[in-house]
Order: C-alpha cells, then structure tokens, then sequence
C-alpha cells in the first residue's frame, strides 16, 4: 500500500511581536512540531532581529534526539516534545500561547517518579503486554517476540499488542498488569508505560 504524506501547517493569528523573547539566552537552537514550522521560521527572523543567534532549526519526532545542543527554543503544543528533549539533559524553552516557559526540574522529577513507580509495578507484575506500532521507522516487532520469549523465562505471561496507531487510552480495557512500550520512547507521558530500554533490555 502506498503512503502519502502531507505536511498540515497550523493557521496561527499569533502575534510574534507580543512574546517576550527576553527570557532566552543569547544563543539559542530551534525545535518545531511539523504544524507550526511556518511559525517558527517567524519567529527565527523575529530572534535575530533581535541580536539572538539561532545556531540552527530542526523538526522534532518523538523519538528526535538533541543531546548536546545548545538552549532549546520548542515551537508546538502541549509538553509532549519538550518534555522528550529535556530528558536528553537538554534546557528546554517552550511557546505556549505568546509566553515562552522554561521547562522545570520539579516537571522532570515528577516524570523520573512515574517512571519508578511503573517499573517497580513491572517487576512485580505477572502479566505483561508489549506494544508493537506497525508504522516504518517505529515497528519492533523481532525485539517484542524476544522480549517474550525472555519474559517468559521469567514466569510471567507476555501478549503482544500490534496496532498502527497505539490508543494509549484503551489499554485500560485488558487485563494487562503492566506495560511495555517497543515504539517511540516518547509515546505517553502520563500513563505508566514502560519503555523497553527502562527495563535495561
């Protein structure tokens, strides 16, 4: 089957002369989510009118990784992204509405927390599910049998869950006690999902 993809640029009324770039260092790297690339390539123009150096400007995944850049400048939505490239030791800056906020150590601890809690509920659980994404670029599939096989190993029982789009909501509905996430590291942060690396695999 044939897959088109389309880039959707977000229609943004945002007026860029209304945001207080001052909080940002001098220099600085971009991040952007595919919908607002329009309005980072304002927003860039904008910096370095200002005396900012933008020392680069790059679309974000959820699996991009950006360690060792300088400052990130996120441009999207929610805390999905930002919260993906802060965990790589990265200071993060993100727009959220016209006002640019740095993301918190307080905000990451809590994360680190989550994370704990899930992989001390993993390692106590008896039934496993391990999700597989059927998209290219994120599809695991070998690494999800092998981690079955091993799990098993181990005494608990492992199911693989396979889908194109992972609905992190309807995993409520299996009696699953713990999950195992082999797609993008940064699918969920709210929900206890595991990543497969946080199980030291």
């Amino acid at each position: 089957m044939k897959l088109l993809f389309i880039e959707a640029q977000r229609k943004d009324s945002l007026d860029v002369d209304s945001i207080n770039f001052s909080i940002l260092p001098d220099r600085i790297f971009m991040a952007y989510s595919i919908q607002y690339k329009r309005l980072a390539e304002t927003i860039k123009e904008k910096m370095i009118r200002l005396g900012k150096k933008v020392s680069g400007v790059q679309q974000v995944l959820g699996c991009t990784k950006l360690a060792g850049k300088e400052p990130i400048l996120l441009i999207g939505s929610g805390r999905f992204h930002a919260l993906n490239l802060a965990l790589q030791d990265n200071i993060v800056y993100v727009l959220e509405g016209n006002k640019i906020n740095k993301i918190e150590d307080k905000e990451l601890e809590r994360y680190r927390n989550k994370k704990k809690t899930a992989l001390l509920k993993f390692l106590s659980s008896d039934k496993v599910g391990i999700l597989v994404s059927c998209k290219p670029g994120q599809e695991n599939l070998s690494k999800a049998l092998y981690l079955k096989k091993k799990l098993a190993k181990q005494g608990k029982k492992a199911s693989i869950f396979a889908a194109d789009s992972i609905g992190i909501a309807e995993l409520e509905n299996y009696n699953i006690d713990s999950w195992v996430n082999t797609a993008c590291k940064a699918i969920n942060f709210d929900y206890p999902v595991l990543n497969i690396n946080d199980i030291g695999f």
